[in-house]
């Protein structure tokens, strides 16, 4: 097994870097950083086991591949995510959690936020690892081309939905008001089934180099987003604080997009 070597660093760095924004956090009361992380924390994770690790002289055409398309989403997500919740004060659903535990809520937030999603990242990097760690031909195949477009149709919905829903938000007259058109006429949230997508993405070139069983990655990203962190969680709000939300449900599907119904 290759990979384990790479996988078992993958995660002391991990761990070293989660514990690293857990200090920042507590320094500037605001949990909700970790979310800005979380994007940058694989582009980070990849280029560490890639150049301090196997040796820039190691890489192949797959691993350069897949190196430069996990950079371009890991940054843009979490430039996104910064400049969207700059200046706006810790996010509703950490500072639910930080009223909830009171004082206890320093220690508390290390398990809850941080080692959790750090060991969710150690899990989900998995294609990335074995991928590096491939002994396999670093010739690109069909699999790999087929791996860039189901990663460019994800990264369309994910970047193309957060483009559209930041421009409605920007016009004061949308103030109130619901996104429904554009990418978001077809799925309530673009964003994460694109994010999702792209995972898929990400595990086509583990499988183009023969790690087919790393795909507990996707499925458990696809299981996250659609059912605990991402949809689930954020209907949960909008059902009773965006007026006309309920009719949009009935119209427009929550995760795979679909034709809108009458």
């Amino acid at each position: 097994m290759p990979w384990l070597l790479p996988f078992l660093a993958a995660g002391l760095f991990i761990w070293t870097a989660v514990t690293i924004v857990w200090t920042i956090s507590l320094i500037i009361r605001d949990s909700s950083i970790v979310d800005i992380f979380w994007g940058l924390g694989f582009v980070a994770l990849y280029w560490f086991i890639a150049l301090f690790w196997l040796g820039a002289g190691m890489l192949g055409a797959r691993q350069i591949l897949l190196g430069i398309l996990l950079t371009i989403w890991g940054l843009r997500l979490s430039i996104y995510i910064g400049r969207r919740n700059w200046g706006k004060g810790e996010d509703f659903r950490y500072a639910r959690w930080r009223e909830e535990a009171g004082s206890a809520w320093w220690w508390r937030s290390y398990f809850k936020v941080f080692l959790l999603q750090g060991t969710i990242m150690w899990l989900v990097s998995l294609p990335l690892l074995v991928t590096l760690a491939s002994s396999a031909p670093q010739t690109l195949t069909w699999l790999d081309g087929l791996a860039l477009s189901v990663w460019l149709v994800g990264f369309i919905f994910e970047a193309g939905g957060d483009w559209q829903l930041a421009r409605f938000k920007a016009d004061p007259d949308n103030r109130g008001k619901l996104m429904t058109s554009g990418l978001w006429r077809y799925t309530r949230h673009p964003n994460y089934f694109g994010d999702a997508v792209q995972w898929w993405g990400f595990y086509l070139f583990a499988l183009a180099a023969g790690a087919w069983w790393s795909i507990i990655s996707p499925l458990l990203m696809t299981f996250l987003l659609r059912r605990v962190s991402g949809v689930a969680m954020l209907e949960r709000t909008l059902k009773e604080s965006k007026p006309g939300y309920k009719a949009y449900i009935n119209q427009t599907n929550a995760f795979f997009p679909g034709r809108p119904r009458q």
